[in-house]
């Protein structure tokens, strides 16, 4: 573990130190399993989940104990019952960053504790209102902004979900059509562990109104992750993706994106460095990279899209 001479509120581990950290904690994971749950344009092999994952699956155990220790000892003082209060995990960064291979593999990883705890995954893309609402508000190009959300109702599912209420509805999204689906939801009942995946997870919530409180989504997660990349790196692989999707997704019929499948490879990349440099770095820059010191833990990608540093909060 290497200190800086910079008063610093985290740990910083070279990739090699955190290695150590696993310890003797089995992989759970094969590389066909890997292979499944890792992003379209993510390079993510089985040694990197093994080197960088297995170890954080190990701490997150540790946490979990450490809260259903506290939970039990409050219950024990206040001498009631209460339901479970499910651990919430938030996984935050910019677009093209890797949040959703990060989400999918450490899913993967809780759910095979020797415990067996039921561990739900839910992403904050639907809670963006939809798009006609943010047509009639002029948002469409502001899609992702913290305003694009319906933040309020997010913080409510949070808070429910802590509260222990049972069969809770998700609104779904979906990125083929470009929008939140109407009538379908994913249901999230009382799990050991929900992980939410997204933009927004540490940004501020909706402003309160005549002096009530604000609250925030990060107020009801537990351990919080920032994946964290250089800007430049993030605009080459947002572009990668990109171009791979023209290729697959967007020539579905039913593709939101279907007109740019058809355009000439210049026209495309054109586009999409556009989109890029006029709506998501701008984001990242405002938004979602001030977050990132509230992270209890900061994964550093470099280049390769591989995870060169761990910083990780004191405690």
């Amino acid at each position: 573990m290497t200190q800086s001479a910079e008063l610093s509120p985290y740990h910083h581990f070279s990739k090699a130190e955190w290695v150590a950290l696993r310890a003797d904690e089995p992989m759970t994971l094969s590389a066909d399993d890997v292979l499944r749950l890792r992003a379209l344009s993510d390079p993510i092999s089985l040694a990197e989940a093994e080197q960088v994952y297995l170890p954080l699956a190990r701490l997150l155990s540790l946490y979990v104990e450490a809260i259903q220790g506290l939970h039990r000892v409050s219950q024990r003082f206040l001498n009631i019952g209460a339901p479970k209060v499910p651990f919430i995990i938030g996984v935050a960064g910019s677009v093209a960053v890797g949040k959703s291979t990060t989400a999918r593999i450490l899913r993967a990883l809780l759910q095979r504790w020797p415990s067996s705890p039921k561990v739900d995954l839910v992403t904050t893309d639907g809670y963006l209102h939809p798009n006609a609402t943010l047509i009639e508000r002029g948002l469409m190009r502001r899609k992702g902004f913290p305003e694009s959300f319906d933040r309020a109702r997010l913080v409510a599912f949070l808070a429910a979900v802590k509260s222990g209420t049972p069969a809770l509805d998700v609104p779904i999204y979906s990125h083929l059509v470009y929008d939140v689906v109407p009538g379908e939801h994913l249901i999230v009942d009382q799990p050991d562990i929900l992980i939410v995946e997204g933009l927004n997870i540490l940004q501020p919530g909706a402003p309160g109104k005549a002096g009530a409180p604000i609250l925030y989504a990060s107020d009801f997660i537990d351990f919080s992750i920032y994946i964290d990349a250089d800007p430049g790196d993030l605009e080459a692989w947002y572009l990668e993706r990109f171009f791979r999707l023209r290729e697959t997704a967007f020539r579905n019929p039913d593709s939101f994106f279907k007109r740019y499948a058809d355009m000439s490879k210049d026209e495309a990349g054109k586009f999409g460095l556009d989109n890029w440099r006029s709506i998501n770095l701008p984001n990242l820059m405002d938004n979602i990279a001030p977050t990132r010191t509230r992270a209890d833990l900061i994964l550093k990608k470099g280049s390769d899209h591989l995870v060169a540093d761990v910083l990780l909060r004191m405690v």
